[in-house]
């Protein structure tokens, strides 16, 4: 089922809806994935908290803040993936209620197979240059435009926000 394009200002009309289309696509992918691997323990979001952890040491604050995440929601999958063995959680020595989150051998896999299933699925959509580079004007195009965004989030409408 081919949906037709929108054209000029549809395009910012539609965009939104398509971000959450393609997210939610994605989830299934993965969710796909876990089950191909017989991996029933983690849920597709939880395998993207653990793309937001990546390879750093992080706070659960900063991992809430740069995922977007809910704070009962981030504790309920952060306990979840404390206890199926996939994010280290250790409790800083300043303040006892804080924690530091970082991944385990087994999150650290299950990003390793997220990398291969990403390039597994890009691939065929990037065969020449010119497709590369689409791909690469399209990353920076929706990191300008979720910045704005989260400026719009952070700033108060007297700073050019929009009215509905």
């Amino acid at each position: 089922m081919n949906t037709p394009s929108p054209t000029g200002s549809n395009v910012l009309q539609d965009l939104p809806r398509l971000i959450e289309r393609m997210h939610r696509r994605f989830l299934d992918v993965v969710r796909i994935e876990l089950t191909r691997q017989s991996i029933n323990d983690i849920s597709p979001v939880q395998v993207m908290m653990l793309a937001n952890i990546g390879e750093e040491e992080i706070s659960v604050r900063d991992l809430i803040e740069r995922g977007y995440y809910l704070g009962s929601n981030a504790s309920y999958n952060l306990k979840n993936l404390v206890e199926g063995g996939y994010v280290d959680r250790q409790a800083s020595e300043r303040d006892r209620r804080a924690a530091r989150l970082k991944l385990s051998d087994k999150g650290r896999a299950i990003l390793e197979a997220l990398s291969r299933l990403n390039t597994q699925m890009a691939e065929p959509l990037i065969k020449q240059e010119a497709e590369k580079s689409d791909f690469e004007i399209s990353y920076r195009t929706l990191r300008r435009l979720e910045r704005r965004w989260s400026d719009s989030v952070r700033f108060t409408d007297d700073q050019g926000g929009g009215e509905f």
